[in-house]
């Protein structure tokens, strides 16, 4: 089965990283762009399977890119809008967008949204979405191994129990490895743009979690702390 793939035309970066975790994590592949004018020539190109619009952009504005692609494409439009948009979400839904969600919002509505647009216009969803069953997809770094389809962490040859959360960090971790991570950005993007929590959050669960991945979690060998700035994740 083809992955669908989304396209974001968002200028909030933090959003896009957010939006982007979150739909891949759901089964899609995602392209971004975060003005119109590059916006309008990726999603011509790249023909996605949907499409996830800002209304304020800058360069051409959402309702023009919703109007210019409505002359010669039928790909399903989800409009993002602020509190005061009313009148925007009216333009945007007659100038031939599906749907709209308003700013802020929860991650979990935009995927299932996402979900009933592509039912909607007849293309399959991702696995992880219809609820089957698809080949196994594992990632490896050292004595680690997850495996995407069973939601299930290996040290050697030996599960490890993780709770949810910590799966999805120690995921997020993977997909990061080497890079220096912000408390914030991981919050934003294992936690998700709605959450209204501390960072805290992120120090807790990177403690649990050395406690099962780490061989001396008093002294951390995979995941480094950045004084004064986040984490990095060794493998």
């Amino acid at each position: 089965m083809a992955i669908a793939t989304i396209a974001i035309i968002e200028d909030e970066q933090s959003l896009v990283e957010a939006l982007e975790y979150n739909l891949q994590r759901a089964g899609y592949r995602t392209i971004a762009a975060r003005d119109g004018y590059a916006g309008l020539e990726m999603v011509r190109r790249e023909r996605p399977d949907l499409l996830i619009l800002d209304l304020m952009l800058p360069g051409i504005d959402g309702l023009e890119i919703c109007r210019q692609l409505r002359k010669d494409m039928h790909l399903p439009i989800l409009i993002l809008t602020a509190r005061d948009e009313e009148v925007d979400k009216i333009l945007g839904l007659e100038l031939g967008a599906d749907d709209y969600l308003t700013k802020p919002f929860s991650m979990r509505e935009l995927i299932a949204r996402v979900h009933a647009l592509l039912r909607r216009a007849g293309l399959s969803l991702p696995t992880s979405a219809a609820g089957g069953v698809g080949p196994a997809q594992i990632l490896q770094s050292g004595d680690l191994t997850i495996d995407l389809t069973r939601r299930e962490v290996l040290r050697g040859d030996t599960p490890l129990p993780l709770k949810p959360k910590e799966y999805d960090l120690l995921l997020y971790f993977f997909r990061h490895k080497g890079q220096a991570l912000s408390r914030e950005q991981i919050l934003e993007q294992v936690w998700g743009w709605d959450y209204v929590g501390g960072s805290r959050t992120v120090d807790v669960h990177v403690r649990w979690l050395r406690r099962k991945i780490e061989p001396d979690p008093s002294h951390p060998t995979r995941i480094i702390t950045l004084r004064g700035t986040g984490y990095r994740f060794e493998g």
